[in-house]
C-alpha cells in the first residue's frame, strides 16, 4: 500500500502525479466524444427550451425582460456554465471512483503508487477540476449563441472570471471527491435524485441569488448550496449588468466550501483504502 512504502521526495511525488494524470488524459482523449456529450447535453437543452423556444412561442419565463431588467438568457447563462463546471467534477470523480470502490477494485492499483493515499486523492481532485474547466469552457459560447434574444455578455474584470474558475473547478473536484468516498456504489441512482436535482434548482442557476429577498427563509437557506456561490461568481464575472453577490461573499464562501469539502473528501478517501 502506498501509505507504507517509501515516501518518495517532492521530484518522486511529482513525477508520480504526472503519471497518475497522464493516464486519466489518455482515457480522457479515447472518450473525447462521450465527455463533450455529457457536458454540453443538459445546459444545452435547458437554454434551447428556457431561452430560445418558449420566447417564440411566447411564454413568459423566457419573454423580453422589462424595462431596465436584464434578458432572461442574460441571467441564464452564467448559471447553465456554473452546473456543467460543478457536475463535471461529479461525473468525472464520484461516478469512477464509486465503481473503483465497488466492482472493477480499480482503486487497490491506484493506491500502491509510490506516494500517500492523500496525493492520490487529491490527484483525482486535480483531474476532475481540468475537466470542469474544460467542460465550462464547450459550454460558454455554446449556451451563449442559442437564445433567441442577445445575451449580455461582458467581462470587465478577467481577473476575477480567472479566479472564479479555478475555485468553482477545484470545488467541483472536491465535491466529487467527497460524494464518491461516501456515497455507496448501489446508492448512486438515489444520490441524484436526493443531491443533484436539489443543488440545481436551488442553487441560482435560473434566477439571481439576490432576487430570492422575496422569499427571505429561503434565500439564507441556500446558502448552504455551493453551486450558489459559483453561480453568483460567473454571474458577476460574465453578466455584470445582473445583480450578483459581493465577490468578497462568493469568493470566501468558495474557499471555505473547497476547505470543507477536501477534508471529507480525503478523510473518506484514507479510510476506504486503508481502513
Amino acid at each position: 500500500m502506498s501509505e507504507l512504502a517509501t515516501t518518495p521526495g517532492v521530484g518522486g511525488t511529482l513525477r508520480t502525479v504526472q503519471g497518475l494524470l497522464l493516464r486519466d488524459l489518455r482515457v480522457l482523449r479515447r472518450e473525447l466524444w462521450p465527455f463533450v456529450a455529457r457536458a454540453v447535453a443538459q445546459p444545452l437543452l435547458f437554454v434551447f427550451v428556457f431561452a430560445y423556444v418558449f420566447p417564440r412561442i411566447g411564454q413568459g419565463i423566457g419573454a423580453p425582460a422589462q424595462a431596465g431588467a436584464a434578458d432572461f438568457a442574460t441571467v441564464l447563462v452564467p448559471g447553465l456554465v456554473a452546473v456543467a463546471v460543478v457536475f463535471q467534477g461529479i461525473t468525472s470523480v464520484a461516478l469512477p471512483l464509486s465503481q473503483e470502490f465497488g466492482a472493477t477494485r480499480e482503486i487497490e492499483d491506484r493506491i500502491l503508487a509510490p506516494v500517500r493515499v492523500e496525493v492520490v486523492a487529491l490527484t483525482k481532485v486535480a483531474f476532475g477540476a481540468l475537466q470542469s474547466l474544460l467542460a465550462g469552457a464547450v459550454v460558454l459560447p455554446l449556451v451563449a449563441l442559442v437564445p433567441a434574444g442577445e445575451v449580455d455578455l461582458a467581462v470587465p474584470r478577467p481577473g476575477l472570471l480567472v479566479l472564479v474558475a479555478v475555485l468553482a473547478a477545484v470545488l467541483s473536484g472536491a465535491l466529487g471527491l467527497a460524494l464518491g468516498t461516501r456515497v455507496n456504489p448501489r446508492q448512486i441512482g438515489l444520490m441524484f435524485s436526493l443531491v443533484v436535482l436539489p443543488l440545481t434548482f436551488l442553487g441560482a442557476v435560473y434566477y439571481p441569488w439576490t432576487s430570492l429577498a422575496a422569499v427571505p427563509w429561503l434565500q439564507w437557506l441556500v446558502l448552504l448550496n455551493p453551486l450558489v456561490y459559483v453561480s453568483e461568481g460567473l454571474r458577476a464575472a460574465l453578466t455584470p449588468a445582473v445583480d450578483a453577490m459581493p465577490p468578497v461573499a462568493f469568493l470566501t464562501a468558495m474557499a471555505v466550501a473547497v476547505a470543507l469539502l477536501l477534508t471529507a473528501g480525503l478523510g473518506g478517501f484514507v479510510r476506504r483504502t486503508v481502513g
